[in-house]
């Protein structure tokens, strides 16, 4: 899980930032001044990667949101398991927010890590050769599927969530390490809001509309609808 308090750092950039930082510091009193000053910065930039911001849950009816921070590369229709669709593809570069959050609420049905190369992220064959996390969300109108991908630098997707757990609209759900790429994949009758060269926030973004279809099911005995205002309304995803 994330072992971090929310808005600020996820535990990992404590890992990596803090002996670069010890680092410096036994650089600068040994008056190796460049190095120091060179490592202190590393450090800080660490840091600053693998923060992790509040945001603002939209409470709109049927919103899907962005999994990541980023810039809209892809936008173009796809077939997901012989399904019509549409996928939306956001590249994060190493100065974006790198916590993932799920687009929607619902029930995590399938979740799959699949090995894979290590392309830039912004390479069309990134979607389908890299390293990733494909989770397939069940929610209140349907099926949707969206992607942690690894990139040329990021080596490693991580994921705090399990096959069979619920999560909210805008939740955390995982990371993918210094610089990478999310893919979101909707049926036909969603609508896609954004279109490419558009920079995005994972959480508060809307990315595709899907109307709720009248016989919506339960999340934990309320309906999705109620629950995600809920959760919206402290500002907060764990």
């Amino acid at each position: 899980m994330l072992g971090s308090t929310p808005g600020s750092m996820v535990k990992e950039g404590y890992y990596f930032g803090v002996p670069v930082l010890l680092l410096g510091g036994g650089a600068y009193l040994l008056h190796w001044n460049v190095a120091a000053a060179v490592l202190v910065f590393f450090a800080l930039f660490i840091f600053s990667f693998f923060r992790n911001p509040e945001r603002v849950i939209p409470t709109e009816p049927g919103a899907l949101m962005s999994p990541g921070d980023g810039r809209v590369v892809v936008v173009t229709e796809e077939e997901h398991a012989g399904k019509p669709g549409k996928r939306v593809s956001i590249f994060l570069a190493v100065w974006n927010v790198h916590v993932n959050r799920s687009p929607a609420a619902g029930t995590i049905t399938k979740m799959e890590y699949r090995p894979g190369k290590f392309l830039a992220a912004m390479r069309e064959r990134a979607s389908l050769e890299n390293e990733q996390n494909i989770f397939t969300l069940s929610t209140n109108a349907g099926e949707i599927v969206f992607k942690q991908i690894a990139g040329l630098i990021a080596r490693r997707v991580v994921s705090w969530k399990k096959k069979g757990e619920k999560v909210a609209r805008g939740e955390r759900i995982g990371l993918v390490r210094f610089g990478s790429r999310v893919d979101l994949w909707v049926p036909n009758e969603a609508e896609i809001l954004v279109s490419v060269g558009e920079n995005v926030k994972g959480g508060s973004s809307v990315l595709a509309r899907w109307p709720v279809k009248p016989a919506a099911g339960k999340l934990d005995g309320a309906s999705t609808e109620t629950t995600e205002a809920n959760l919206t309304a402290t500002g907060k995803r764990s």
